[in-house]
Formats: C-alpha cells, structure tokens, sequence
C-alpha cells in the first residue's frame, strides 16, 4: 500500500476523456487552441503516472468525429500539435518503453497527421512495459456501425452465419479487438457525460468525474482516481454476497 493505493489492484486499462481545454483557455483570455497545447503536459503527467503505478493501456480521447465540425482553425491547429507533439514525444515513448497504438477512422486524418502517426506506431510496437491509444476520430456509433458493416459483409459472403455471431466475434470487429476493456474511465471538467466515447467497452467500466479542467489534471489528480476506483465494489451484474463466495 502507497498512499493509500494498493499496487496489488491496479487497473490494466484507464481511458479518459479529455475535456476542459476551452474553457481553460476562456478563463484566461485566450484562443481554445491554447488550451489544447497546455493539456499536452497533463497529457504528459497522466501516461508517466500511469507507467509508474503499472497500468498496461491508457486511452486517451483525443479527437472524435464530431470534432470536425469545429471552427476550422481549430481543427487546423489541433492537427498541427498532433504532429509536433508527436514528434516531440516519440523519445520519451521510446525512453520509457511506451508502445503508441490509435483507433479511429484513421485515415481521415489529413495525410501529413496519418505518415507521422503510423511512423510512430511502428517506431515503439516493440516496446512492452504500456500502451498508449490514441482516439482520433473516433465516435463509438462509427465504430460500431463499422463492426456491423464488416459482420454484414462477411455474412454476404457466406463467410459466417448469423445466428454464429456471439459477443466476442463482434468484438473482433471493434477497433479495440487487440485492447483490454477499461476498468476506469476518467472524465475532467466536470461534466458527466460520455460524449460517445468507448460505449460498448465501458459496459461494466467504473467512472470517474473530476471538476478539474484537463490542463490542471496532473498526477495527483491521477492517483486519486485509481484510489477512488480502489473503493468501489466490481460486481459485474451479481450481488455483493456472490463475490464474497467466490472468493473464499
């Protein structure tokens, strides 16, 4: 036990919503853009955190689909830090082991964004100790309408039976196929919403909600969601005395 975290009970997979950045940079005055570039060092603080306590995934909600309709400036700019923090970051990923994945409709990314993402996925696929996603027009309707085109298609072609089709091969068809389900999901600015992110895979998630806006989020902040998910009981659809006996 270390400051009331038990490192026995880690989550394998955190996701976070990363919501607050406008605001952050209303109150201040400034462009929403300079919000998003200072939520990249709580972008920092949370994935070195979340290395150090020992959890295996982190996905980050980084762009959705909806976000295309915004200004295009913004739009614009978000791209643009998407590569430069990219390429900024690659040494640290690289330093601390950290293997970069993403998910999304992916090459919707302007062509300059999609070469560095997929150069950097490649550069860290080697390294074990985490994995940092990265969603990137990514909506869950997408993805799930996708899953469902793809089973579709499969079933035209003879290639499976409907009445075949299970939860674990429609999952095959989600973008996170080769990703855990989260455990925690961590939204800040204290709205309480789930913004179409992740909706199959937060089936049984525990949520967090902090008023922090996401450039204040750092790594105490971190912690005391993991210690907040340490208190709640995990009971996937059973009761409280189901658990119990099956532990003993």
């Amino acid at each position: 036990m270390e400051n009331g975290i038990d490192k026995s009970r880690i989550p394998k997979h955190v996701a976070v919503i990363m919501d607050g950045n406008g605001r952050w940079a209303k109150q201040k005055g400034k462009s929403r853009i300079f919000g998003h570039r200072n939520g990249v060092k709580a972008v920092r603080d949370t994935i070195e955190t979340a290395a150090e306590m020992g959890v295996k995934f982190v996905t980050l909600y980084a762009f959705s689909t909806e976000n295309w309709s915004r200004p295009k400036d913004e739009v614009s700019g978000l791209m643009e830090l998407l590569v430069f923090t990219i390429n900024k970051e690659i040494k640290t990923l690289m330093e601390n082991e950290i293997a970069l994945q993403a998910i999304g409709d992916l090459k919707s990314l302007p062509k300059v964004c999609y070469r560095e993402l997929m150069k950097a996925i490649e550069k860290t696929s080697k390294n074990k100790r985490m994995t940092l996603v990265l969603a990137l027009s990514y909506s869950s309707k997408w993805e799930i309408m996708n899953a469902v085109k793809s089973l579709a298609k499969e079933i035209e072609n003879k290639k499976i039976n409907p009445d075949d089709i299970t939860e674990e091969i429609f999952e095959q068809h989600l973008c996170t196929s080769s990703i855990p389900d989260p455990e925690l999901l961590i939204r800040t600015s204290g709205e309480h919403r789930i913004s179409n992110f992740l909706l199959w895979q937060i089936a049984y998630s525990e949520l967090y909600f902090t008023e922090k806006l996401w450039p204040d989020f750092r790594k105490e902040d971190f912690k005391l969601a993991i210690a907040d998910y340490q208190k709640r009981e995990r009971r996937f659809g059973k009761t409280s005395e189901q658990l119990s006996n099956v532990m003993q």
